[in-house]
């Protein structure tokens, strides 16, 4: 490892567009690793800010957490600028092709493991807010990255096509809260919280439904 793990977090902002609405966002885009190389996760809106941010690093893989397109907007732009792969759940694949009609991609399945500066990151499916939504979790440094599965409030919104509110709540309950309690929670939009800060809500959020 060279110089000391960090996550840097760049944040773009663009339009969400599905089922026909769009919708202005600010997206957060997470870079995980030392001096020397880096994991992005998520490639929202706009390559430059985050080549900046890479600053000449290696990049090992651009991983996507979710295919909905402000997740995915610059990934093969990325991809060639910064000579590293995509990584995406293919449970994804039909939103994935809305933006990138018939750019192929590399892989991300339940329980893959990807090492970046010395440190694993594991790989969780989490589906609900799509299909294919994948966690990202550091057991060595307790840190997570929820995409838009989970945020500081609440799970991610479920009102849209191949979404389901029922999944994303078993997404979180069995695979995130089954974490530890201090975890730092990253997300993909707004404000960070920690498991522990979210887990005591859970039935609040069952109960308001979404």
């Amino acid at each position: 490892m060279s110089g000391a793990f960090r996550v840097d977090r760049v944040v773009t902002s663009g339009t969400f567009a599905l089922d026909g609405g769009t919708w202005d966002v600010d997206n957060n885009i997470w870079l995980i690793g030392d001096d020397d190389e880096v994991v992005v996760v998520d490639a929202a809106h706009t390559a430059q800010p985050i080549i900046d941010a890479v600053g000449g690093r290696k990049v090992v893989a651009i991983v996507c957490t979710h295919g909905h397109n402000d997740h995915v907007t610059v990934a093969p732009e990325l991809s060639e600028r910064l000579d590293a792969p995509i990584l995406l759940n293919p449970a994804d694949d039909v939103l994935w092709e809305m933006t990138h009609p018939g750019v192929a991609h590399g892989t991300l399945v339940d329980g893959q493991r990807i090492t970046v500066a010395g440190t694993d990151i594991q790989a969780i499916a989490t589906p609900g807010h799509s299909p294919g939504s994948t966690c990202l979790y550091l057991p060595e440094v307790g840190e997570l990255f929820t995409g838009d599965t989970l945020f500081s409030g609440g799970p991610g919104a479920t009102g849209r096509s191949y979404s389901d509110f029922p999944t994303i709540i078993g997404s979180i309950r069995d695979k995130l809260f089954a974490l530890p309690a201090e975890t730092r929670v990253h997300t993909g939009h707004g404000d960070g919280t920690t498991l522990g800060t979210e887990s005591p809500h859970l039935e609040e959020w069952i109960k308001r439904g979404n």
